[in-house]
């Protein structure tokens, strides 16, 4: 299977200030981007905050491919969302919306182009613990995050080359080729995932 993105950037190795800002910020950063979504109600105010986005984007170095790599993999359902919402609410509204899901997913993938996976899934952790006492298992959540993370990508780049081999054999437009061998490799997968992780006394719970 070859490497496919998948919705956020890629952490990209540098010295810019984004690199340097404390995780806490740029959590804070992305839960901000996520509410101000709901609030702003002028696709003007929203193309602007975007802009500024992708502008601290691209000063951190991670490179215009990499940022219009995240957004690719959204832009046909953005394209039915907007289309869609214009013919029900007008341009404007339809362009507020389409603008304020693209300012999260740039937000989000300014915080993981950014930040080291391990740094991030350590931030995680300490966010969790104070719940522990409600129960909560904040290695536990952690690892799943972690296992999401790498679990998105391989299933991605599955589709594609099944999608790939399936159009080389004129079947593209049969859903039983495209979806049983994703559906079979998923679970090779995740089986392996699982044994991976009970070899190694992984994510079982504590007596």
């Amino acid at each position: 299977m070859r490497g496919h993105g998948f919705l956020l950037a890629n952490y990209v190795p540098g010295d810019s200030l984004l690199h340097r800002a404390p995780l806490a910020l740029k959590f804070l950063l992305v839960v901000a981007c996520g509410l101000v979504s709901f609030i702003i109600v002028d696709w003007r105010i929203s193309a602007a905050v975007l802009a500024a986005l992708c502008v601290l984007f691209l000063a951190s170095g991670a490179g215009v491919k990499r940022l219009w790599r995240a957004i690719r993999p959204l832009a046909p359902v953005l394209l039915v969302i907007g289309l869609f919402q214009w013919w029900q609410l007008g341009g404007p509204t339809a362009g507020r919306i389409v603008l304020n899901i693209l300012l999260c997913v740039v937000a989000a993938s300014l915080l993981t182009a950014t930040t080291p996976i391990q740094r991030l899934l350590d931030g995680v952790v300490r966010a969790a613990r104070p719940f522990t006492r409600f129960g909560a298992d904040p290695e536990r959540f952690a690892l799943t995050i972690g296992i999401m993370l790498r679990s998105i990508p391989f299933i991605a780049g599955t589709f594609a080359d099944v999608r790939d081999s399936a159009k080389a054999r004129g079947l593209e437009r049969n859903p039983r080729a495209l979806v049983l061998p994703v559906l079979i490799t998923s679970v090779a997968y995740a089986r392996q995932t699982g044994e991976a992780l009970a070899a190694r006394g992984l994510g079982e719970a504590e007596d």
